[in-house]
C-alpha cells in the first residue's frame, strides 16, 4: 500500500464524531495537496475494508458532494453525532472542521 493511502486511512480514522474534514484537507495532511480526487476514490473504496467514517468527510464548501439517498444517509449519520446544517445543507466549517 502506499504511503499516502496509508496515511489518507489513518487521518480519516482519527476524524472523532461531531466533526469533518475535507477532501482537500485529508490530500494536503497524507502528504499530496492534488489529490483531494483521490481522496474521494480511497474513501469509497476502502471504507467497508477500513471501517472508516466516511460520512464525515465533505467537499471544502461545506457541503456533502454526494447525491439521493447516498446525501440523506450522510447527512442523517452527522446530523446523528451533532453537526448542524444551514437550511442550504451547509455545514459551517469554522465549528464542525476537524484540526
Amino acid at each position: 500500500m502506499e504511503n499516502f493511502t496509508e496515511n489518507m486511512i489513518d487521518i480519516v480514522q482519527k476524524i472523532p464524531a461531531g466533526k469533518v474534514m475535507t477532501y482537500g484537507q485529508i490530500a494536503r495532511e497524507a502528504g499530496n495537496p492534488r489529490a483531494a480526487r483521490q481522496v474521494a476514490r480511497l474513501l469509497h473504496s476502502l471504507s467497508d475494508k477500513y471501517k472508516l467514517p466516511w460520512h464525515r468527510v465533505i467537499n471544502s464548501k461545506g457541503e456533502i458532494s454526494l447525491s439521493g439517498e447516498r446525501l440523506e444517509s450522510q447527512k442523517g449519520l452527522l446530523e446523528q453525532e451533532g453537526v448542524q446544517f444551514s437550511r442550504s445543507n451547509k455545514i459551517n466549517l469554522t465549528v464542525y472542521r476537524h484540526l
